[in-house]
């Protein structure tokens, strides 16, 4: 079904990106791997393994035309834009009444307005080809909120209202545009925390155990190939929130 697809996945240099990546790739999608600043020469070595065309394309999905450019190469590159994944995200983690605007602005401006920015250039042609997946990466703290991520959680609730929005006003020519909300997740992002800090972290968690980037990836792939799921949010998070 994504066999010889396109799919663009933002901030796919490492962690759960690359293996969104991945999972994509094994489908038989040509990927178009979009990063900020570096990419590893084994990132893409990893995905043209797979037998699949890999496109690297530099760009800060926070700015417009930036995020205008990534979307253009791969249409150019491969014709189309069949899946698209905002996965591109940051932190800036501090108490709400110490938290600078330059903080609050900047994870905003890459977690929020970066999805924004990709989708309103990806959605042009996926209108015009009547079909297209949107997949925005959300949190759970979008769900609940987090101590000292008030930017962060602000930042990923919103993620859920653009879900929702894109997903009534695209449906209509046979787009589907969901959310993933992932719970804690081993990356180099949790990786910075102490043995205790997890320890703390999987108490809460009914599986007793982080996820993994995989377990996002497959969830990623699950609704690219599901073509009545649209405007859901699905937690993939071992049973830390349970709605």
């Amino acid at each position: 079904m994504l066999k010889g697809k396109t799919a663009v996945i933002t901030g796919a240099a490492k962690g759960i990106g690359f293996a969104i990546a991945v999972a994509f790739a094994k489908k038989g999608c040509n990927i178009v791997l979009n990063y900020k600043s570096q990419l590893k020469q084994e990132v893409i070595d990893t995905i043209t393994a797979l037998g699949v065309k890999c496109l690297p394309v530099k760009g800060d999905v926070s700015k417009f035309d930036e995020a205008q450019e990534v979307v253009k190469k791969a249409k150019d590159e491969f014709g189309s834009v069949d899946v698209l994944v905002n996965n591109a995200g940051i932190t800036r983690d501090g108490l709400l009444m110490r938290m600078s605007e330059e903080d609050f602005d900047a994870v905003i401006n890459t977690n929020l307005k970066g999805a924004f920015n990709t989708t309103r250039h990806a959605c042009g042609i996926m209108l015009r080809q009547k079909a297209g997946t949107i997949i925005n990466i959300s949190s759970v703290v979008g769900l609940i909120g987090n101590f000292g991520q008030a930017n962060y959680a602000a930042s990923k609730a919103g993620i859920i209202g653009l879900t929702k929005t894109t997903a009534r006003e695209l449906a209509s020519r046979g787009i589907t545009c969901n959310a993933i909300a992932p719970g804690f997740i081993e990356t180099d992002m949790t990786g910075v925390l102490t043995e205790e800090q997890k320890k703390r972290m999987t108490d809460n968690i009914p599986l007793q155990r982080a996820g993994k980037p995989e377990d996002v990836a497959d969830a990623a792939v699950f609704l690219a190939e599901n073509r009545y799921i649209t405007g859901q949010v699905l937690n993939v998070d071992g049973g830390m929130v349970m709605n």
